[in-house]
């Protein structure tokens, strides 16, 4: 998709409500009431460790509908196909990136616009995997997550037009309602430069704290009772358009509990802001 943007909407593809002949508005939630219903084609291409990951993350996770895992040459076939809803990861360029930046878990609703590309389809929720230019392995940890809230969110989007609507406001009622009292540790890796060690000092609380990155991660990996641990996504070279994705995951129920991004520039660079840390502090 090299020189020509995909538009990541986190909040849904933004798509202007489609009137049918009957006079009926086709919603966004009125979009997927088939979704459980419907096939999702699983799309097993790319990175050798990545799609491992992801075909034993689908085996051992995926509840909300049928699925089959399929090629990406299948899909090319298959996209056009209103049956088939797919899962599969994405390269997404934005406005004033040179090459795309960051690989998302998206989803995609199959049906005849596809014929005009994958940019066309309409795009249920894509979630920031890894940098495009591939990753330290971290992303492994977390697909499983992603892949849970790819399910979660698709499920309670068809039910709420609101919630359709807005994807970040979904993911962060989490935080808002069941984050207070949660232990919540960041990897060093993943806070940004621009954050000294003067305002993590004053930021520190009992139950927010700045670990090794290794250790952040292994507490996700030994489902910690009642934590919170970060993962940031951003290229690997950012550049004039590139985005930094900052997300909290529970421990013991791979649940996304957090979920913001910035655009990076000279005063934000890659990872944890003080704005995020000061929201991990004041609870």
């Amino acid at each position: 998709m090299k020189g020509k943007a995909l538009i990541c909407a986190l909040a849904l593809t933004v798509v202007s409500p489609l009137l049918r002949a009957q006079g009926n508005v086709s919603t966004r939630s009125h979009r997927l009431a088939d979704f459980t219903d419907k096939v999702t084609q699983v799309v097993l291409s790319g990175d050798a460790l990545v799609t491992d990951a992801l075909r034993q993350e689908v085996v051992t996770g995926w509840t909300a509908s049928a699925f089959e895992f399929c090629t990406m040459e299948q899909f090319e076939k298959r996209k056009t196909q209103d049956k088939y809803y797919f899962l599969l990861v994405l390269d997404e360029q934005f406005k004033g990136e040179e090459e795309p930046g960051v690989s998302f878990l998206t989803l995609l609703k199959g049906g005849a616009e596809a014929q005009k590309g994958i940019s066309a389809m309409h795009q249920v929720v894509a979630l920031p995997l890894v940098a495009a230019q591939g990753g330290s392995g971290r992303e492994l940890i977390y697909l499983g997550s992603l892949v849970k809230a790819v399910q979660e969110y698709t499920l309670d989007a068809m039910e709420s037009e609101k919630v359709a609507y807005g994807m970040e406001n979904w993911v962060n009622h989490n935080f808002k309602k069941w984050g207070k009292g949660k232990q919540i540790l960041i990897g060093a890796d993943d806070v940004a430069a621009s954050v000294s060690e003067k305002d993590l000092s004053q930021l520190f609380t009992p139950t927010f704290q700045v670990v090794d990155t290794a250790d952040a991660d292994q507490a996700y990996l030994d489902a910690a009772f009642s934590t919170l641990v970060g993962y940031v996504v951003a290229p690997v070279t950012p550049g004039k358009g590139s985005w930094c994705y900052k997300m909290l995951f529970e421990t013991d129920t791979h649940t996304l509990f957090y979920f913001a991004k910035h655009k990076i520039d000279a005063k934000k660079g890659v990872g944890f802001l003080t704005e995020d840390l000061r929201k991990f502090s004041k609870r």
